[in-house]
């Protein structure tokens, strides 16, 4: 299952000046609520996921560009060996992974060159601002639900876009809408007893409070 995720986000602006104060309760540090959930199904098997939380940030310093993608934002960390080589999946060691999406990357570009081979990479979490963990309940005990894990090598984390321009702090609040599409949702999931977490990080890489959804499953949360 390959996920996309799309982000709806619905913002306050407080504008901050030298004589102009954020609200007393904004925070450095993000702040979120847990505001609703919900599941749409298409004809076209395409289904969502949707996530709603409500956030303040005293210096509105949220979001992403598509073009963040030099550190601390960059996609990955490319494995080198002993003698700092980069790692070729047709020439790796005996305790590299098999082939998949997490562990590996297909023509990536290194130093701004294209690479034409595929190579051992590490997934670096600060490339994406919104995580996202999902649980299972199953006699009374939750278990985590790694999308990571074999069969599916994949991710439901993901960006939002950025708010205000990194020159023009303000306080800011709003509700961020997270859709998550997938074909996968009924076959995965059916019946169970689901609880979503979700945490969010500014740009200085602070990360928010975790918020948790109430236990549902998709009939019950079904539009």
């Amino acid at each position: 299952m390959r996920a996309k995720s799309y982000i709806y986000v619905l913002i306050s602006f407080f504008f901050v000046g030298a004589c102009v104060s954020p609200p007393d309760n904004f925070p450095t540090v993000p702040e979120i609520n847990f505001s609703n959930i919900s599941y749409v199904e298409m004809d076209n098997g395409v289904d969502s996921l949707i996530i709603a939380l409500r956030f303040k940030d005293a210096e509105g310093d949220l979001g992403l560009d598509s073009r963040d993608i030099n550190p601390p934002f960059h996609p990955f960390e490319f494995l080198r060996d002993n003698q700092g080589n980069l790692i070729t999946y047709s020439n790796r060691p005996t305790d590299a992974p098999e082939y998949n999406p997490i562990d590996w990357a297909v023509r990536p570009t290194v130093d701004n060159i294209e690479i034409k081979d595929t190579l051992w990479v590490k997934q670096n979490p600060n490339y994406n601002n919104i995580f996202m963990q999902f649980f299972i309940k199953r006699n009374g005990n939750y278990e985590e639900f790694k999308w990571s894990d074999p069969p599916y090598y994949t991710t439901v984390d993901g960006r939002f876009p950025e708010i205000l321009s990194s020159d023009n702090p303000r306080a800011i609040e709003g509700t961020i809408q997270y859709a998550i599409q997938s074909s996968g949702w009924r076959p995965i999931f059916r019946n169970d007893t689901i609880r979503v977490n979700v945490q969010i990080q500014d740009r200085a890489l602070n990360k928010s409070n975790i918020i948790s959804t109430p236990d549902f499953t998709l009939n019950q949360i079904m539009k």
